[in-house]
C-alpha cells in the first residue's frame, strides 16, 4: 500500500479498537461514556497511533499488542485535548471541527472524561497477556506513565500557562514542547517497538532519537499552521495562540526560520534510520506527512 492507503487503513482499523474499548454509551453512568466517546471516535489524524505502528513495523511487532498500545497512546491524547479545551486552560469552543467536550457537555463532564480516559488508558497498556514479557509489559506502563505526567505532558502544560506573555528564548520554548507534545509522541513510537515480541535495542535506539526529532518538527509545523490556516482547515481556532500572547516557534523565529527548523528536524529525524533501508518506509513516510501536513 502506498502511504495514504496505509495510514487510512491504521486510521480505520484504530477507530474500530477505540469502539470497542470504550464502554457503551448505555452503560451507567451514561452521560460519561457517552462524553467520552464523543471525545475520541469520529475525528483527529491519530498522528500518534501511525507513530505506533510505523514503529511496530519497524520492530516486527504483532499487530494485535501494537493496536492495543496505539490506542493507550490515543486515549492520554484525547484525554489531554478534553482539559486542554476547558475554560481554566486554553478555553477554545472547537476541537477537531466540531464543539468542544465542555461545550458540548458542560465543564464537569469533561474534566472526568480526561480523568477516566487517562485511567482506561492504563487498563489497556495492563492488560495480563498484551506481551509475552510480563516485566516488559510494565516498562511500557511505566513509559506512558512518565510521558503523560508532571515530567511530560503535565508537565508541558504547566510551563506553557507560565510562559503566556513572556519572551522565551528557542532553547526554552523547545523545553517547554519536549515535554507537552514531544513526551507523548515520544512514548508514542518507543511503545509500538517495544510491543515487538524480540526487542532489537538497535532498532529501538533509532526510533527514540527518530521520535524526539520527529516530536518536536510536529509542533513547529503545528506554531506554522496557526499562524496561515484557517480555523475550518484546522478543525480548531486557528491563531489562538498569537491571539492568546502565547510564544510559538513562528513568534520567537519568524514564519521562514521556523519552517526552516522544521526541515531540519525533518532532516535529523530519518537520519538514524538510513541505515534500514525499506523497513524503516513508513517511518521516513511519516515523518513527510508531519512536516509537509497542511492540517
Amino acid at each position: 500500500m502506498d502511504f495514504n492507503a496505509w495510514s487510512l487503513d491504521i486510521q480505520t482499523r484504530m477507530e474500530r479498537v477505540l469502539d470497542d474499548i470504550l464502554p457503551a454509551a448505555n452503560i451507567i453512568p451514561s452521560r460519561l461514556h457517552g462524553a467520552m466517546r464523543y471525545a475520541v471516535l469520529g475525528g483527529g489524524k491519530r498522528v500518534r497511533a501511525l507513530l505506533a505502528h510505523a514503529a511496530g513495523e519497524f520492530c516486527q511487532a504483532p499487530i494485535s499488542a501494537v493496536e492495543q498500545s496505539a490506542a493507550a497512546v490515543e486515549l492520554i491524547h484525547a484525554y489531554s485535548l478534553v482539559h486542554d479545551d476547558m475554560p481554566c486552560m486554553d478555553d477554545d469552543d472547537l476541537r477537531r471541527g466540531k464543539p468542544s467536550c465542555h461545550k458540548q457537555y458542560d465543564d464537569a463532564t469533561a474534566l472526568l472524561v480526561g480523568d477516566a480516559l487517562q485511567t482506561l488508558a492504563f487498563k489497556v497498556l495492563a492488560e495480563p497477556g498484551l506481551l509475552r514479557d510480563a516485566a516488559r509489559q510494565l516498562h511500557m506502563v511505566h513509559i506512558l506513565a512518565v510521558a503523560s505526567g508532571s515530567r511530560g505532558m503535565a508537565g508541558g502544560q504547566a510551563i506553557d500557562l507560565a510562559s503566556v506573555g513572556l519572551d522565551l528564548t528557542q532553547t526554552e520554548l523547545e523545553q517547554m514542547h519536549i515535554h507537552k507534545t514531544g513526551a507523548l509522541i515520544r512514548a508514542a513510537a518507543l511503545l509500538g517497538a517495544e510491543s515487538a515480541d524480540t526487542v532489537d535495542a538497535d532498532r529501538v535506539k533509532a526510533v527514540d532519537h527518530y521520535a524526539q526529532a520527529i516530536g518536536l518538527a510536529f509542533q513547529v509545523v503545528d506554531d506554522i499552521l496557526d499562524s496561515e490556516a484557517d480555523t475550518t482547515t484546522l478543525g480548531k481556532t486557528a491563531g489562538k495562540d498569537a491571539d492568546s500572547n502565547k510564544p510559538t516557534y513562528v513568534t520567537i523565529l519568524g514564519l521562514e526560520r521556523a519552517k526552516q527548523l522544521a526541515q531540519e528536524l525533518y532532516d535529523e529525524a530519518l537520519a538514524p534510520l538510513a541505515a534500514y533501508g525499506d523497513s524503516a518506509l513508513r517511518l521516513q513516510q511519516l515523518a513527510k506527512f508531519i512536516t509537509q501536513r497542511s492540517f
